[in-house]
This record gives structure tokens, sequence and C-alpha cells, in this order.
């Protein structure tokens, strides 16, 4: 597991391999991590937006940013512990994933990046 803190606010991440498969005689091998945002902080915050950078062996970084996680923008009071889960495809067996969260102070009105740590993404073969 690897975890980060910014501003009082932890983010933990896991990742899963699901698989392999051909597609168009290309190789995909499937992903799946779960994100856990824990409050830690004594302040109420809401996740606006999301910035992904995704890096495999075989491509040039992908850039993915988009409002909210999975269709929501959570409001996390202090205390709370928010999880949810994604994945992703890379062609190549192994890459990485690294990227922030936009934050708003909900008493404060400011925004703030909360930072994903980079987690790596291998397929079992791939570790020998």
């Amino acid at each position: 597991m690897i975890q980060q803190v910014t501003k009082g606010i932890r983010v933990s991440v896991e990742t899963r391999y699901e698989g392999s498969f051909l597609k168009n005689s290309i190789s995909h091998h499937s992903f799946r991590y779960l994100i856990t945002i824990e409050n830690q902080s004594k302040e109420t915050v809401q996740l606006i937006k999301r910035y992904w950078i995704i890096n495999e062996s075989r491509k040039r970084p992908q850039v993915v940013e988009g409002s909210g996680v999975v269709g929501k923008k959570p409001i996390i009071r202090s205390g709370q512990v928010i999880q949810y889960e994604s994945g992703c495809i890379l062609n190549s067996p192994t890459g990485s994933m690294k990227g922030h969260y936009s934050m708003i102070n909900l008493s404060s009105t400011n925004e703030f990046k909360l930072e994903i740590p980079v987690f790596q993404l291998e397929t079992p073969f791939s570790l020998n």
C-alpha cells in the first residue's frame, strides 16, 4: 500500500492485477486500484477534480483529468474516510500512475491540490 498526507488528508492506494487479454493482436493488461481518502484535518473538504499521469514502457505518458471521481464530487468531513475503486488498461506489463485531486476547503473556499503518490502497476510475470 502506498500512502501520502497533504494538509492533514491521507491518500492510500492499493493495486491489483486483473489479467491480460489480446485485442487486435495486441496485449492488454488490466489493473484495478482502490483509493482511500481519510480526512485527518479539522476541516470539511470536497473533491472537485482529478488529474492522473499514466506511464507505461511502450507509450508516451497519458494524462486523464476530469470532474470528481467515479461520477461524484464527495464532501469529506473531519474524521471521515471514503473509498472508491477504478482501473486502467496498459499495453505493457508494467507502468505507474501518479496525480492529484483538486480539493476545496468548504470553510475558507480555498482550493488546494491533494497529491496522489506514484504507484506501480505490474503484472506478476514481469517481476521475474
